[in-house]
């Protein structure tokens, strides 16, 4: 998606702070100071895709950039220790290494940078040679966490830049923070805004992993300057006249970069700041991958291949794991991943996430599937897990699944040994017209044992049901991507097909 828009471009000033907006004229009258902020955020993968994105890119546009010898400030919006092929064996201590070369200027995390738990999350940040900004982030006590700051406040050409950055509030619903507290992002920002005003702060810069609507809310309210934002994956940019809001898309494909004329005058004793932004965004196919990183990546890639290219199956019906597929309805891919879940547990059926299912990608009929193929399309590492739940929870957690069907969330169920009936017309909550199970109609007071991964156990992607009160689980120690891969090995020939498992009318 690409969102620009320009509101109000010669709006006026600020209501709180000393900063204004100047109009494009006055801006290049003045004597200016230019700071470039280069923007990234949800970088998953080390190299590019059919010649876009990447590190090796990303790490050119940065350099050109700095050898400008201006004031550049690299920022990273969160998402990036997973998921990926790669993390599925190292937890993402590639991508600190490679943003550790790229110099990396500051990073707040997103949801996927807690994909493998608390405590590989800080095994990662103490690998990294670059700020961690997390404003509405906490231990469980309430303290701060080690190596993490709420704000800190640069100078960049004499103007004093307060930098804030926050969480995505979410995270706990989406990824395995364990007991990590994450606070309102609104509530955050505003106390450090305020904090980096009396300091002097110039210009208040949030840096935020957040939802769109929050985005556009964080706007409205001008808590900030500047906002930059991740997790939607939009290339975006708005501007009313008195904030800005921006993004990157995901994975370097493009890059964008704002452009700030930033003027200083000293009025009566009163330091008064007035800014105009230009923005550019890059296309990464016309940048040339940057040597050394280059270097870098081929290395890891190479050790990856030696583990990865390894054919484990063919399929004789063709595959799609775009995400409007796996969000949108049943998919050949879900099915085949819950039935692998359900083969593996024995269980009455088997819901898994279509979310997780992350390649994004199209395998025609005749494909020989690897082992790197599935672990890209199941790069979280989760855990096949069987719970004993009532037929109710079932149904309720079925609720769960088709409640946000209109947005494509990641929560949709892709289902074995379930034929469900729902109405996309119907309030969430009340889609779900009727459910079979293995052929008969599902028993609210019987219980079943049902297979699903580790996360969605937990109550993440909002399948609470799923911890019904009465409920016994097996968490076990089966890593579900290899019990998928054992079951493709199974078969030999995979011919999963849409069946008719869930009919959204």
């Amino acid at each position: 998606m690409t969102d620009l828009s320009r509101r109000g471009l010669l709006g006026g000033a600020l209501a709180a702070g000393a900063t204004v907006i100047m109009s494009r004229s006055a801006a290049l009258a003045a004597d200016s100071v230019k700071i470039s902020f280069v923007l990234t955020n949800d970088v998953y993968n080390m190299d590019g895709v059919k010649g876009r994105g990447g590190l090796p890119r990303l790490a050119a546009a940065i350099k050109a950039e700095r050898d400008k010898g201006g004031n550049v400030l690299f920022s990273h919006a969160g998402d990036t220790f997973s998921p990926s092929v790669m993390s599925s064996f190292d937890m993402g201590a590639h991508m600190v290494a490679l943003f550790n070369a790229l110099q990396l200027d500051l990073f707040v995390p997103g949801n996927h940078e807690f994909d493998f738990g608390k405590d590989v999350y800080f095994k990662r940040i103490g690998e990294a040679k670059f700020p961690i900004l997390a404003a509405n982030l906490r231990a469980a006590d309430g303290s701060m966490l080690p190596q993490h700051q709420d704000s800190m406040l640069i100078e960049k050409g004499g103007i004093k830049l307060g930098l804030v950055g926050t969480a995505l509030e979410q995270t706990p619903d989406h990824s395995s923070p364990g007991d990590l507290v994450f606070s309102p992002t609104v509530d955050a920002i505003r106390r450090e805004a305020q904090t980096l005003r009396a300091q002097g702060a110039d210009l208040i810069v949030a840096i935020c992993h957040c939802e769109r609507d929050l985005r556009e809310r964080l706007m409205d309210l001008r808590v900030a300057d500047l906002i930059i934002t991740g997790h939607t994956h939009d290339v975006h940019i708005d501007y009313n006249g008195r904030a800005l809001t921006a993004e990157s898309g995901e994975d370097a494909i493009y890059v964008v970069i704002l452009d700030l004329s930033v003027d200083v005058k000293d009025e009566g004793g009163k330091r008064t700041i007035a800014w105009w932004p230009n923005y550019r965004i890059i296309d990464s196919t016309t940048l040339t991958p940057d040597a050394d990183v280059q270097v870098l990546v081929k290395h890891l890639e190479a050790d990856l291949s030696k583990e990865l290219d390894v054919v484990i199956g063919a399929l004789g019906a063709p595959l799609d794991s775009r995400s409007a597929t796996v969000r949108g309805g049943e998919a050949a891919i879900g099915n085949l991943v819950a039935d692998a879940l359900r083969t593996k547990t024995n269980a009455d059926c088997a819901i898994t996430n279509g979310g997780g299912i992350r390649a994004n990608k199209q395998y025609p009929a005749g494909t020989q599937l690897t082992r790197r193929d599935i672990l890209a399309e199941l790069p979280f590492g989760n855990k096949t897990t069987v719970t004993r739940i009532s037929g109710k929870a079932i149904r309720a957690a079925l609720e769960n699944g088709l409640s946000q069907f209109e947005n494509r969330a990641g929560r949709f169920p892709q289902v074995s040994g379930l034929k469900i009936i729902a109405s996309a017309a119907a309030p969430a909550g009340a889609r779900v017209q009727s459910v079979e199970i293995d052929g008969q109609m599902l028993d609210d007071a019987k219980t079943y044992t049902v297979a699903t991964n580790d996360f969605m156990l937990r109550g993440g992607d909002g399948y609470t049901a799923l911890q019904d009160k009465n409920a016994t689980a097996d968490t076990g120690d089966s890593l579900m991507a290899n019990d998928v891969m054992d079951y493709i090995k199974k078969l030999g020939t995979v011919n999963e097909t849409v069946e008719g498992r869930v009919v959204v009318q």
